[in-house]
């Protein structure tokens, strides 16, 4: 499956700077772990964000916003924004949100990968 290139190089250009991101192809997509940790991605032409669970209902009640559900299984703490709901302040409010919380995780080790 092909994803928005617009919308990943605009990920990639908010991550240039950080070197503990990277990009990494999943899910038919592209995702950008932190310390391995998946923070966010681009499926198709929509945003995936990876929230607090306790945070998901809310976000759930934006416009575009809906579950991320893989193979008729919905994945805990991941929700999907439509692409057309991203201008660049909801797309950086998107994008800290999912960084605050990918903070709070442990790192995973990635130096056999």
């Amino acid at each position: 499956m092909a994803y928005d290139e617009v919308l990943a190089q605009r990920l990639r250009d908010r991550f240039a700077d950080d070197p503990a991101v990277r990009g990494k192809k999943m899910f038919g997509g592209l995702a950008f772990l932190t310390h391995g940790n998946m923070t966010v991605g681009v499926h198709s032409d929509e945003l995936i964000v990876r929230l607090d669970p306790a945070e998901i209902p809310a976000a759930l009640d934006r416009p575009g916003v809906r579950p991320f559900v893989v193979g008729g299984r919905g994945m805990k703490g991941w929700i999907l924004v439509a692409g057309e709901m991203l201008d660049d302040p909801d797309l950086d409010g998107w994008l800290a949100q999912a960084s605050d919380y990918v903070a709070t995780l442990p790192p995973k080790d990635t130096s056999s990968k």
